[in-house]
């Protein structure tokens, strides 16, 4: 979910050369990238997503959420310090993501839950 998106969207992980958790491939920091990784949230209503600034200015001030155009630059932090997903750290829940537009992009709901018995 993206803090500033209006719905929430899917992690994809392409299975490459990956470690398989519950027989799906592990998400690392590296799966990052926009509309290959990490969808759309519907609409954003993000003033710096130029597609909302514009919007917004021609409603005359107000907030019209625009389309939802992820813009990630960096790897997720913090990544597993211990467990590796091909090269990378595997992605946790802890773990967030920063959209370009301001927007903390984080996992609610992950498909593989570790579990230990004591």
């Amino acid at each position: 979910m993206c803090s500033f998106g209006l719905a929430p969207s899917t992690l994809m992980v392409m299975p490459e050369k990956r470690v398989l958790i519950e027989n799906m491939p592990a998400a690392n920091i590296l799966d990052n990238k926009p509309f290959a990784n990490i969808l759309p949230f519907g609409l954003c209503t993000s003033l710096a997503n130029p597609i909302t600034a514009a919007q917004t200015a021609a409603a005359l001030g107000v907030l019209t959420p625009g389309s939802c155009t992820p813009v990630t630059v960096a790897p997720w932090v913090p990544g597993a310090p211990t467990a590796l997903a091909g090269p990378a750290p595997m992605l946790h829940q802890g773990c967030q993501c920063i959209c370009a537009y301001g927007g903390v992009i984080t996992i609610t709901m992950p498909v593989a839950v570790r579990t230990s018995v004591l």
